[in-house]
């Protein structure tokens, strides 16, 4: 792919108002990023993008500089990956909505994408007994062998991600805003270490894009998609993270739950999720089983 093609595709990217379903649909109509961000306003008019729609994207293609853009994410260290690039994550481009676009901070391009992952969530507001399991279930996938997805939130996302590296193993992490903007802030230096340990933390927002609440759902998507499977090892009856496993399912992923306290409204979640035919997970082994997969060590 030339780069004037892929200045097309990041440029469509930072574009707010065409996501990955659209922005297919233009690629297809068109035959290349570059002639739909050059196409006529009539022709935009005539694919039904809208009046209001064509006015703001105009006015956009008219002022965005790709080139200052690209130098942007040069000083920052950070890479892009289209879909259509063999680079791009294999599980990942199997889901129908894959963002184009994936923005990228990794020291080693060639290696993170091509092992096996599995996303392990939960809540932000983890117990002791929250802690307690997800940190025994994420050194049982790091000894397998297995790269631990998470989203670098507050509580079990944290512990997940932590643990992983203090146990020699490989995370990557998925944000709701753009990689310049780490959130949570007091995360940076998690996020540092995260690549600096040979994980990468991913995004499909642009740069300056703020992790808004309306994000979460679409950066959910990215961590099931990037994944096997998603464990689940603590989560309120309304987490965020059942929003994970409810796309792990859409994608055929495995989705895997850990039992909580009955008398614990924080197990709530999972409880929900294994009533509706989730793997329970009391031991690594039972994630392992299911995946057909083999421990390293």
């Amino acid at each position: 792919m030339g780069q004037e093609e892929k200045k097309a595709w990041v440029a469509f990217s930072v574009f707010q108002g065409i996501g990955p379903i659209r922005f297919k649909l233009l690629l297809d109509y068109f035959g290349s990023a570059q002639k739909a961000f050059k196409a006529s306003e009539k022709s935009l008019r005539e694919i039904g993008l809208g009046e209001k729609l064509v006015k703001i994207f105009l006015s956009f293609r008219k002022n965005f500089d790709g080139n200052s853009y690209f130098l942007r994410l040069e000083r920052l260290g950070i890479i892009v990956l289209l879909a259509e690039e063999e680079t791009y994550p294999k599980l990942l481009k199997e889901i129908e909505d894959r963002p184009p676009v994936l923005y990228v901070k990794v020291k080693q391009m060639d290696r993170i994408f091509q092992e096996k992952a599995i996303a392990v969530v939960g809540t932000r507001k983890v117990t002791d007994y929250g802690r307690q399991v997800t940190e025994t279930i994420t050194q049982g996938l790091v000894r397998a062998g297995l790269v631990v997805v998470s989203g670098l939130a507050r509580g079990v996302d944290k512990i997940a991600h932590e643990t992983t590296i203090n146990n020699g193993g490989k995370t990557m992490a998925v944000l709701g805003g753009g990689l310049d903007l780490i959130y949570p802030p007091e995360h940076q230096d998690l996020a540092k270490r995260i690549v600096e340990s040979g994980g990468a933390i991913v995004s499909e927002f642009p740069l300056g894009t703020p992790a808004v609440a309306g994000n979460f759902p679409a950066r959910n998507r990215i961590i099931s998609g990037l994944s096997l499977g998603v464990v689940v090892t603590e989560a309120a009856q309304k987490s965020g993270s059942l929003i994970t496993a409810s796309k792990a399912a859409e994608q055929g992923r495995e989705v895997f739950a850990v039992p909580g306290p009955i008398t614990s409204p924080l197990s709530a979640g999972t409880t929900e999720l294994i009533k509706k035919g989730a793997k329970p997970v009391t031991k690594i082994d039972d994630i392992l089983e299911e995946l057909e997969y083999t421990r390293l060590t």
